[in-house]
């Protein structure tokens, strides 16, 4: 399979800017289809969603097709797919809504290597009702953590095991399908936080072991919201606070007030484009969206990691540069310090030459300490779908002004 980065590039129209974006981790660029289908959906006839005219159709084929879109991209059911705001808030519903059946003496797991969303909402939610938190360490030293790790917090009592499936600091997935067993083994719950993790993999939930799945589209070229996939059985077992008028159906009871109908459209878009990322291959046209998604995917893993061998190879000529992205199994996500340099005097050195790599811990605050950098973190360089080989020796060529002055 051929990944042509120069063609993905051209759909970009703020990459025509010349900046060198290093900054996906954090938010990736749009290609143009995307905002054409928010504008189209916000400008043709809408109404709330219904069948009878086409204003409700427009409205309910936007919700429709962004839950079979979201379905492919994940290996969900659409009829588990919950529209939020943000990852993070779709975590902190849930937390409440699930909590109303734990009490003392029950148990949550939490681990260091996550993203403060999957890390806070549940203490708190915790806290509210007198269950008990463990805690899981990761490796500092080498970033990893292990299912025996994770396993040693598990008890009988636990109720559910929140981890990442992919550090958004340093990189790190964790043997998700290994947790998940884990956690079934003694009845509890799997909550896993996706969102750095479905922008450089194929998902598939039911094989990882996920009860939910939770993702942010604006990390995978889409808009601005959330995603959570589980399964419809489950969520029919969750009964959250709602207005009295609005529906109990699966998934709509989950999702209070209108939805923005543009903003879905927008996320379908992105994923049809991620279906497309290798067009006239023999996959493409042919095979259903999941399976193009799959292809393009694996496609794209390949580029990435080419392009992240050259990146490692260079850094490692660089004096005085630590790696803290480690782990056997990551994604293209490095995270740097510098010896006698601050990663933010690194970052402002290198935005000045149009080279975009943010410092930080990126609310990745218990990871960001445990590895010994406190609040302050480090670089961090993130490859995205449009990362090109050109843009990869900007970035070193930079680094290496930064730390060799003339």
């Amino acid at each position: 399979m051929t990944y042509n980065a120069l063609a993905v590039r051209s759909h970009f129209p703020s990459l025509n800017e010349g900046l060198a974006h290093f900054d996906g981790p954090g938010g990736t660029q749009t290609p143009r289809q995307v905002g054409a289908a928010i504008a189209l959906a916000l400008t043709r006839p809408l109404s709330n969603r219904g069948t009878r005219s086409l204003p409700e159709r427009n409205a309910d084929d936007a919700v429709t097709g962004f839950r079979l879109a979201c379905a492919d991209l994940l290996g969900a059911d659409p009829l588990g797919i919950v529209y939020g705001r943000s990852a993070t808030a779709l975590t902190y519903d849930f937390s409440r809504h699930l909590a109303k059946d734990w009490g003392p003496g029950d148990e949550v797991v939490v681990t260091r290597l996550d993203h403060d969303a999957n890390i806070r909402p549940w203490i708190q939610a915790a806290e509210h009702v007198g269950a008990t938190v463990r805690w899981v360490d990761f490796d500092p030293a080498t970033g990893e953590l292990s299912a025996e790790m994770v396993a040693a917090a598990i008890t009988p009592n636990t109720r559910l095991v929140a981890v990442t499936a992919a550090s958004n600091l340093i990189g790190t997935r964790p043997p998700i399908t290994e947790i998940a067993a884990l956690a079934h083994a003694v009845g509890a719950l799997l909550w896993v936080d996706g969102v750095h993790y479905t922008a450089h993999t194929s998902v598939d939930v039911h094989a990882l072991g996920a009860d939910f799945f939770v993702c942010s589209p604006y990390k995978f070229l889409g808009p601005h919201c959330g995603v959570l996939a589980a399964d419809p059985a489950l969520l029919d077992t969750i009964h959250p606070d709602k207005l009295l008028a609005s529906t109990d159906a699966v998934p709509e009871r989950f999702e209070f007030g209108t939805l923005p109908y543009e903003t879905m459209a927008g996320v379908t878009a992105a994923i049809d484009f991620l279906a497309a990322l290798v067009p006239g291959d023999a996959a493409a046209g042919t095979a259903s969206r999941r399976a193009q998604l799959v292809h393009s995917f694996a496609a794209l893993e390949q580029h990435e990691a080419t392009l992240l061998a050259r990146l490692e190879s260079g850094l490692a000529d660089l004096p005085g540069v630590t790696i803290r992205s480690l782990a056997a199994d990551r994604t293209p996500t490095l995270l740097l310090t510098f010896a006698g340099h601050s990663a933010a005097d690194a970052s402002q050195f290198l935005s000045e030459r149009r080279v975009l790599a943010p410092a930080g811990s990126f609310y990745a605050l218990e990871a960001s300490r445990h590895l010994g950098l406190g609040d302050e973190g480090g670089l961090r360089i993130g490859l995205a779908p449009y990362t090109n080989a050109g843009e990869v020796e900007r970035l070193l060529v930079g680094l290496e002004d930064f730390l060799l002055p003339a």
